[in-house]
């Protein structure tokens, strides 16, 4: 079946500094699946003021924020919810009759997984990376009861995304045994589709001593850091299982209605088959 797109369609949207197909696969699946007068379509921009005056101006229902707009859109929306708020980044931003209210999927999709895949809340971690989503993955991470450090290169960000938790910060990697008995989790550009994606986040004298593997990339799927890990017997989750879920908590805030699981798993296996 196909859906007409009229006056009243309802515009959703991403704005990415590397915009990809899952999102606009996955949303405009289910809007079918569902019969919802909707549509998505993925964008990029080199004037985020404009952009985000755009979705405020011609009434974009919703809008996903990604890399490297996630911090830097904050001036411009008119209300954080409490999830953005203590974060200080966003993913996600409904349009509610004008006013651009700011939300954070990213973290609800990370604590989540965190128990899903049964990490334990006595462990450890490092992490890499400082980005916005560093910081929901982060909070997921400490408030799921474990602790650690947060490397990053950045000696601004670094520090202080580290020093939100209270945890120690380093520039870069140190010795492979900080790696012991801990969850490595990636949530930099490392191994992502294009020009970093042969680069692997921890090397493999680190990952033989960790718990297990987390590196939030989603494309592609199987990143050189997961591929090493499965190699050497770690547990591991990846970004893939996370863009599904926090894609699911946008659709529900745009639209109001929460897919079944069946149907999740149906947008999901759509979005994949590119």
């Amino acid at each position: 079946m196909t859906m007409d797109i009229s006056r009243d369609t309802q515009l959703c949207m991403s704005l990415s500094g590397r915009p990809g197909n899952f999102g606009t696969r996955f949303h405009n699946h289910l809007y079918q699946a569902l019969g919802l007068d909707y549509v998505y379509k993925a964008f990029t921009t080199t004037d985020l003021p404009a952009a985000i005056g755009g979705v405020r101006a011609l009434g974009v229902r919703g809008c996903a924020v990604s890399m490297p707009f996630k911090e830097a859109c904050i001036p411009l929306l008119d209300e954080l919810k409490p999830s953005a708020a203590r974060l200080q980044s966003v993913n996600t931003i409904v349009n509610e009759g004008g006013r651009l209210i700011a939300h954070n999927t990213d973290y609800v999709a990370v604590a989540a997984l965190l128990q899903t895949h049964g990490v334990d809340p006595t462990g450890r971690f490092v992490l890499r990376g400082s980005g916005g989503m560093g910081r929901a993955v982060l909070a997921a991470l400490v408030d799921h009861g474990l602790q650690g450090c947060v490397v990053a290169r950045n000696a601004q960000a670094g520090p202080a995304v580290a020093a939100l938790h209270g945890l120690p910060w380093q520039d870069a990697l140190g010795d492979a045994h900080q790696a012991e008995g801990a969850w490595l989790v990636n949530v930099t550009p490392l191994g992502m589709a294009g020009a970093q994606a042969d680069e692997q986040a921890f090397p493999d004298g680190w990952i033989a001593r960790a718990a297990g593997v987390f590196d939030v990339v989603a494309l592609p799927a199987e990143t050189p850091l997961l591929r090493a890990a499965r190699r050497l017997g770690k547990p591991v989750i990846g970004g893939d299982e996370v863009i599904v879920l926090q894609a699911v908590e946008q659709f529900v805030l745009y639209t109001g209605v929460r897919p079944s699981a069946a149907q999740i798993a149906a947008a999901a296996a759509h979005a994949r088959a590119l």
